[in-house]
């Protein structure tokens, strides 16, 4: 069994990132700018925008962070998107999701330009995906090919299982790894709440994508002997045990699990940073303006 170690691996591209920004720097050009717009108090939100802060800085890039009471009128935060759109010095921006319930999430999506739309969420992104034109990768599915990439994990002809349908994750990583390409070159099976003996099809799956969103949802008996398996999901556990009160775990259960998988992601330590990585990577490249 080999651990897709993302932790490790973030750290090495973030070096690669780092020589590359260095490089701007010594050229006189200006470093790349990376914005978060953050509305509200959600904990999750408040940890990955922190943790994006972090990780820019480490590697050269310029943060900035926009906050918002989550009573922030619609037309108000469309007013910010306009702004960043706007912005010469701003070459990438995300909205940190979910928003207040009162505001349209879509909308606010489509008001982001797509040559700064380093999220990959703007339609006209994702169409560019789904046709194998360049674009911003959505942050998490790049994260997963270049994990997949990067540990040299065979996928041409295999049979690639994906748990949840999201538009951030499941669609996404389909498609990705349906194409005429490498990583890719996979027969895909996509399954959701309405999949029927899921279990059965989880069996079949050479390579198991679990973004479903609960805890522990995958078991022992669900996976086949040898698969890879890539773990997007994210839950904390009350535990007395740690500083922070809480442990992080995952929708696979990993210590069942793993000793039947030639390759698996770790919670926390697989996805999680690779997300983190992939933003910085679409950061650079917006900076670059290589979208096209």
């Amino acid at each position: 069994m080999v651990l897709l170690d993302g932790k490790e691996l973030a750290a090495t591209i973030k070096i690669e990132i780092a020589k590359e920004v260095a490089e701007m720097i010594d050229k006189g050009e200006r470093a790349p700018h990376l914005a978060a717009v953050l509305v509200g108090e959600d904990l999750a939100s408040q940890t990955y925008v922190a943790s994006k802060e972090k990780n820019s800085r480490e590697v050269g890039i310029i943060s900035s962070v926009y906050r918002y009471p989550d009573t922030i009128r619609e037309k108000e935060l469309l007013e910010v998107v306009d702004f960043l759109n706007l912005d010469p010095e701003i070459d990438g921006f995300i909205v940190q999701l979910p928003l207040p319930a009162h505001i349209d999430e879509q909308k606010v999506i489509e008001r982001i330009s797509p040559s700064k739309d380093i999220d990959g969420f703007h339609p006209e992104n994702l169409g560019r995906m789904m046709l194998g034109l360049p674009t911003f990768l959505p942050a998490t599915p790049m994260g997963i090919m270049t994990l997949l990439e990067r540990y040299r994990v065979e996928t041409a002809g295999k049979h690639c299982v994906v748990l949840g349908r999201s538009h951030i994750v499941g669609t996404p990583v389909s498609i990705l790894l349906s194409r005429k390409a490498s990583p890719g070159n996979c027969t895909v099976t996509l399954c959701h709440s309405y999949t029927k003996n899921i279990g059965e099809t989880t069996r079949t799956a050479d390579i198991l994508i679990v973004a479903m969103g609960k805890q522990h949802f995958v078991k022992e008996e669900m996976v086949k002997k040898d698969a890879v398996v890539i773990d997007v999901g994210m839950h904390r556990i009350p535990d007395d045990s740690k500083n922070s009160g809480f442990r992080l775990t995952g929708d696979v259960d990993f210590d069942k699990v793993y000793k039947k998988c030639s390759f698996i992601t770790p919670v926390p330590g697989g996805v999680g940073p690779m997300t983190i990585v992939s933003l910085l990577q679409n950061t650079l490249k917006a900076r670059k303006a290589i979208r096209y």
